[in-house]
């Protein structure tokens, strides 16, 4: 991973100031065989971010995998993340039986006008038809919509450097 980049799990202290990326989008259930997609997507950010200083991601997935004990705590990290964050990326490789991204959605709807969002949505994910009144939306507001991570993390990242 490059020096460049500050990975912040969720729950810790968030940074008060430059460039920052959250990770939004389905999180493997815990225990399960699914795995995650942000770990891709930490790889691709290191490969793609050349600004003048350091790159922050905000992730939801907890350090070591230990999970919030109490909801609210995740809940409230991650809504705070996002508004801290100079950039939202959304990344849903929609899968009904093991990430249905429901949250996903409600959260998106949330972040859609802020003008930090952006949506990846694969077209070869188990279920893309699931994705359609996103990308509508997504095109209502100027919202970049993507179909690859790197394209995605691409226009996360010019958001992000503005």
């Amino acid at each position: 991973m490059s020096a460049a980049l500050t990975v912040v799990h969720a729950r810790e202290p968030l940074p008060e100031d430059g460039p920052s990326v959250f990770l939004a989008g389905p999180t493997p259930r815990a225990g399960g065989k699914v795995p995650s997609w942000r770990p891709a997507a930490l790889a691709e950010l290191a490969a793609q971010w050349n600004g003048d200083g350091p790159l922050t991601v905000l992730t939801p997935e907890s350090r070591g995998g230990v999970r919030a004990e109490h909801y609210d705590d995740q809940v409230g990290w991650e809504t705070a993340a996002r508004a801290t964050a100079t950039a939202i990326l959304f990344w849903i490789p929609r899968d009904l039986r093991t990430m249905p991204g429901f949250t996903t959605n409600v959260e998106f709807g949330l972040d859609v006008t802020t003008g930090k969002a952006v949506l990846g949505c694969p077209p070869d994910c188990p279920n893309p038809e699931r994705n359609r009144y996103l990308a509508y939306v997504a095109h209502l507001h100027d919202v970049p919509v993507c179909t690859t991570l790197p394209g995605t993390i691409t226009a996360a990242l010019a958001i992000a450097a503005r």
